[in-house]
């Protein structure tokens, strides 16, 4: 049977400048890819690696040289095979799931082997601001059970952040992640402030390639891989340096790929984290699947966005609830080849 492939770029403005150590992001260029085959639809939604050079661009060019395949029926273990991880895998991947799962009349989580879907704990992103400025947003995100705050590597800055927020909110779980932004040397006073703020989780302290700076480290606070951890293929080097592997779908190159790093992980001793590089709930919603396997959950994307599309996810008690109508479920009979965001 024929498929219909629809590659869409779509750009979901941000409320407000977002800043991370290098970065101000002020949007999420977006791919948004669409198959049919006239009775059931899939679809997917990539933001890609920013710093890889992965970005809309990059996604649509890697996605020309395989509509041909798609059309035609290509299988998700096929598509790995063609294209490498990134958000163009993502995209359709994502998308060959839910045509997957509706034409089997099952819910994508059923059809990958996940456990039903219940709500989860998710972190609340604290951009990298002035301390106060952190603090207020901190109070300002009044239900959320848990916190993530960005670092820059600026070290005194950093630490007066950290005990910022800590002192704003004493009821919350915090963990920091500094984006590649310190040196090795400038571990132990960074942690030891963690420590005095009972700070959870250190993520990707150090560049991408230094990863061997970490040996013989022994953090009391657990150090998650980001930008360490890409793929598949990098899981195994991360035992000895960091307890937690940061999975995101837009990294590994979709739904396929994420399964099996977080199971990969697990027979290793690692911990398992699920993150985002921002998007829509139709981004947030596979992920989300796949949170349902992790210690850790970073799915607040949609929160940084001027608006989400609709049915989306939603937020509530520090919780993130996604039910099947936003993406991955099964609706019986015929269903539109196209579906339209409100963006």
């Amino acid at each position: 049977m024929r498929v219909s492939v629809d590659v869409a770029v779509e750009r979901l403005p941000f409320l407000k400048p977002f800043h991370i150590s290098g970065h101000v992001f002020t949007e999420s260029p977006v791919v948004v890819v669409t198959l049919g085959d006239g009775l059931h639809i899939g679809r997917g939604e990539a933001s890609g690696v920013y710093y890889l050079n992965d970005d809309v661009d990059a996604m649509t060019a890697a996605l020309g040289p395989v509509r041909d395949a798609l059309s035609r029926g290509m299988s998700r273990a096929e598509l790995q095979e063609v294209l490498p991880p990134g958000g163009a895998r993502n995209a359709a991947d994502c998308a060959l799931w839910e045509l997957d799962a509706r034409r089997a009349g099952v819910p994508v989580w059923k059809l990958a082997g996940l456990p039903e879907p219940r709500p989860l704990r998710t972190t609340f992103t604290l951009g990298a601001e002035e301390p106060a400025m952190m603090a207020a947003a901190a109070l300002a995100w009044r239900d959320a059970k848990a916190l993530k705050l960005k670092l820059t590597g600026e070290l005194d800055l950093d630490i007066a952040r950290v005990r910022a927020v800590r002192s704003a909110r004493r009821d919350c779980w915090i963990g920091v992640d500094a984006n590649q932004g310190f040196a090795i040397g400038e571990l132990d006073a960074l942690i030891g402030v963690l420590v005095e703020c009972k700070v959870a989780l250190l993520e990707q302290p150090l560049a991408r390639g230094r990863e061997a700076d970490l040996d013989g480290v022994d953090s009391p606070i657990p150090i998650a891989a980001d930008e360490s951890a890409l793929t598949l293929g990098d899981v195994e080097g991360l035992v000895g340096r960091f307890d937690t592997v940061n999975i995101k779908l837009d990294k590994s190159g979709g739904l396929t790929e994420a399964i099996a790093i977080a199971r990969r992980a697990r027979t290793l001793g690692l911990d398992v984290m699920v993150g985002n590089m921002v998007g829509s709930s139709l981004a947030m919603a596979p992920a989300y699947l796949l949170g349902q396997l992790c210690d850790v959950v970073d799915l607040d994307g949609p929160t940084f966005l001027a608006a989400d599309r609709t049915p989306g996810i939603r937020y509530a008690d520090g919780m993130i609830h996604c039910g099947p109508e936003v993406w991955g479920g099964y609706a019986a009979g015929p269903q539109p080849v196209a579906e339209k965001s409100q963006f």
